[in-house]
C-alpha cells in the first residue's frame, strides 16, 4: 500500500497536467494573458518610476512579479474547472468507488498544479528578462522565484479544488474568477505600499495577503536578497496552502458522503 500511494498520485498528476496542456483555451491565459498585461502596464506606467521613493527605474522589473500571481489565479480557475468537469461527467464518482485513497484524488491534482506552476514561473522569468527586467539575485534568485511561484500556484489551486468540490459545477467555478482576480488590483501590484501611505487603499493593500506574495517575488528582481520580504512571501504562500488544504479536506469529505 505504501508504494501504491505515490503511483496513484503520480498517475493523477500526469493526467492533470496533460488535461490542461491539451486544452489551448486553458494554456493561453496562464502564459500569454499575464505577459500581455505586463507589456501594457510597463509601457503605460513607466512614468511612475520617477516618483520619489520608487524602488527602481525599470517598471518592468517592478511589475514582473504580478505576472506570477496572475498565472496562479488562472491555475486556480483551471484546476477548479477540471475537477468540476470530472464531477459533472462522473469520473470523480467512479474514482471514489475504486480502492484509490482519498489523498490521491487531490494530491495528484495539486502535484500537477505545482509542476505547471514551476514551468509557467520559468516562462515568466524568461519573458521578463527578454523584455528588459533585471533579476538582481541572479540564477539562485531565479530558482527561488520558481519555488515561490509554484508554491503560490499550488495554494491557489487548492482553493480552486474547494470551489469545485463545494459547487460541483465548472460554470460556477469560472464565475468566481472576477472575485479572486480583484484581490490582485487591491494590492501593491501597481505601486509600492510606501507610496500609498494614507487612505483606504493603503489599508486594504496592507491587509491583503497578495501584497506580500508580490513583494516577496518583486524583492528578488529589484532589491536583492531581502529576508523580510521573502519570509513574508513564503509565510503567506504556505499559510494559504495550509488553509486551502484544510478546506479541501472538509469539502472532499462532504463530496464523498454525497457520492
Amino acid at each position: 500500500m505504501s508504494g501504491a500511494l505515490p503511483a496513484q498520485v503520480g498517475a493523477l498528476a500526469r493526467r492533470s497536467m496533460l488535461k490542461t496542456l491539451r486544452q489551448p483555451f486553458q494554456v493561453f491565459p496562464i502564459v500569454f494573458f499575464p505577459a500581455m498585461l505586463l507589456a501594457v502596464n510597463a509601457s503605460g506606467l513607466q512614468a511612475a518610476t520617477h516618483l520619489p521613493g520608487f524602488p527602481t527605474r525599470s517598471y518592468i522589473s517592478f511589475a514582473i512579479a504580478v505576472a506570477f500571481i496572475q498565472g496562479g489565479m488562472f491555475s486556480l480557475i483551471n484546476t477548479g474547472t477540471n475537477l468540476a468537469e470530472d464531477i459533472e461527467d462522473g469520473f470523480f464518482h467512479r474514482l471514489a468507488l475504486t480502492p484509490l485513497r482519498r489523498v490521491s484524488l487531490i494530491g495528484g491534482l495539486l502535484l500537477g498544479v505545482a509542476v505547471l506552476g514551476a514551468l509557467q514561473s520559468a516562462i515568466y522569468i524568461l519573458i521578463g528578462l527578454i523584455a528588459g527586467a533585471h533579476l538582481a539575485t541572479g540564477i539562485a534568485g531565479a530558482l527561488v522565484v520558481i519555488v515561490l511561484g509554484s508554491l503560490a500556484a499550488t495554494a491557489f489551486g487548492a482553493f480552486g479544488c474547494v470551489a469545485a468540490l463545494r459547487t460541483g459545477s465548472s460554470e460556477a467555478v469560472q464565475g468566481l474568477f472576477p472575485l479572486f482576480f480583484v484581490f490582485i488590483f487591491l494590492s501593491s501590484s501597481n505601486l509600492p505600499r510606501n507610496l500609498l501611505r494614507t487612505g483606504w487603499f493603503h489599508t486594504v493593500a496592507t491587509w491583503n495577503p497578495i501584497s506580500y506574495l508580490i513583494e516577496g517575488l518583486r524583492s528578488l528582481f529589484i532589491a536583492g536578497w531581502d529576508p523580510t520580504a521573502l519570509a513574508r512571501g513564503f509565510a503567506v504562500a504556505i499559510g494559504l496552502l495550509i488553509v486551502g488544504l484544510v478546506l479541501v479536506a472538509g469539502a472532499l469529505r462532504t463530496r464523498m458522503q454525497r457520492t
